[in-house]
């Protein structure tokens, strides 16, 4: 294992992320066990209750079982982890998995429509006026970067549209992946944020109500940068 002794501030959050990267790595497999909670606080340099706590956490997680008084047994991520594991998985020790990358714009090509076409079914009058405010919006900013922001904000206005709280959580997990990178994504994705027109068709079918017109704009909307990543992504797995 290859961890390092935790330097003295926020104990637990270090050792629960020293941890969580040996597991998400591979390092330590499902059904393996982690080393005691003694051995981890002589590695680690810190108290045992740090220890604890942050054991308690990948618990919560559902990434290791914890039982009292006997080993501590790491759970497969693949099945048992969370959306909030995407962010981690993406970039690992500096470097983009592809594999990640591609299962983000696949979802974000299927999940994206469907929100769409329940805002449309779902949506109140209200909501057709902060689409429309949000695209004016879109249509107003220049910087490659800033308009980025501008789309998500306007894909966090069909989000609350869809009214659906497991919709709601899988657009925040792939958000916080895809955030970090919004600079070095600028070029590709200006194929897509800078269509204000498809903006604001989605956003005209939302407002009438029309769940497939929405969400057959929207998928030809995310259409263009998905196909364009893809390609890079494909791109880099070939070289």
């Amino acid at each position: 294992m290859a961890l390092q002794r935790v330097a003295r501030r926020s104990l637990p959050d270090e050792v629960y992320d020293q941890l969580l990267a040996e597991l998400l790595d591979g390092e330590i497999g499902p059904g393996e066990s982690l080393p005691s909670e003694r051995r981890l606080s002589e590695v680690l340099g810190v108290s045992r209750p740090a220890i604890r706590e942050a054991l308690q956490r990948l618990a919560h997680a559902g990434l290791v079982e914890v039982r009292q008084g006997d080993t501590t047994t790491v759970r497969d991520f693949r099945r048992f982890g969370g959306l909030d594991l995407l962010p981690r998985l993406l970039v690992v020790a500096g470097e983009l998995d592809v594999k990640v990358a591609r299962s983000i714009l696949e979802a974000r090509l299927h999940v994206g429509p469907k929100i769409a076409e329940l805002a449309a079914l779902r949506g109140d009058a209200e909501l057709g006026v902060r689409l429309n405010e949000s695209v004016a919006a879109l249509a107003a900013d220049d910087d490659p970067v800033a308009r980025q922001r501008r789309a998500i904000d306007f894909w966090h206005l069909l989000v609350d549209g869809a009214d659906s709280i497991a919709f709601r959580l899988m657009f925040n997990g792939m958000l916080a992946a895809y955030e970090p990178a919004l600079e070095a994504l600028a070029v590709v994705m200006s194929a897509e944020v800078e269509r204000v027109e498809a903006y604001q068709a989605v956003a005209d079918a939302v407002a009438a109500g029309d769940g497939p017109r929405a969400r057959a704009l929207a998928e030809e909307l995310l259409s263009f940068a998905t196909t364009s990543m893809l390609t890079a992504i494909d791109a880099l797995e070939e070289s």
